[in-house]
């Protein structure tokens, strides 16, 4: 039996379009593209920004409708470190980190690989970290309608690392709660599980 395998497809015409774009930036730059290691790279650079942004032809609400059951859990559902790259929209430069969310169910759960997919078609995407961690909140917030919802995202930004400031061991943390994560307690609840080590 063939081992599973994931294939990703291109639109040619896309490719291709922005397969010569990145020729003439490579080019302005002072690069000859006919030179042996460049001569793929604008191919390669084409695909890779396709896959970077390949969020914007995903749609995370319907990722959680398919995967909503029905269940009588009232306990908070914690899913931690779930690992998140994306793309700052000021400088097109990665940034990277872990995202926790949180919820609390309100008659319905949802499959827990759904949250971290939704954490990805947000992630691909041009992203500031402070709008990507909202989106996640208000996507879970207004689809499942639990009773509350948690998100805390701790990312490193190479805008950040490698220009501008030039600060290496920096890192950013945001933060949103809705509903019952309003509350001091059980945000506090939440907070100390996703800084526990618990395996």
């Amino acid at each position: 039996m063939a081992p599973y395998r994931v294939f990703e497809e291109y639109n040619i015409e896309i490719t291709d379009e922005i397969k010569d774009k990145y020729k003439e930036v490579i080019t302005e730059l002072g690069e000859d593209v006919q030179r042996e290691g460049l001569v793929k790279t604008p191919e390669r650079a084409a695909k890779a920004m396709q896959f970077l942004t390949s969020g914007y032809n995903s749609d995370p609400v319907e990722i959680l409708k398919g995967a909503m059951f029905a269940e009588d859990y009232n306990d908070m559902v914690i899913i931690k470190d779930i690992e998140l790259y994306s793309l700052c929209e000021h400088h097109m430069l990665p940034f990277f980190g872990k995202a926790h969310v949180a919820y609390i169910p309100n008659g319905h759960i949802v499959g827990l690989s759904k949250i971290p997919r939704v954490v990805d078609v947000f992630a691909r995407r041009l992203q500031v970290q402070e709008r990507l961690t909202h989106d996640i909140l208000e996507c879970l917030h207004q689809t499942l309608k639990p009773k509350g919802v948690a998100v805390v995202i701790e990312a490193a930004h190479m805008c950040m690392m490698m220009r501008g400031v030039q600060k290496q061991n920096s890192t950013t943390t945001t933060s949103g709660f809705r509903g019952q994560f309003e509350k001091v307690e059980t945000r506090t609840e939440f907070l100390n599980l996703i800084s526990a080590n618990l395996h």
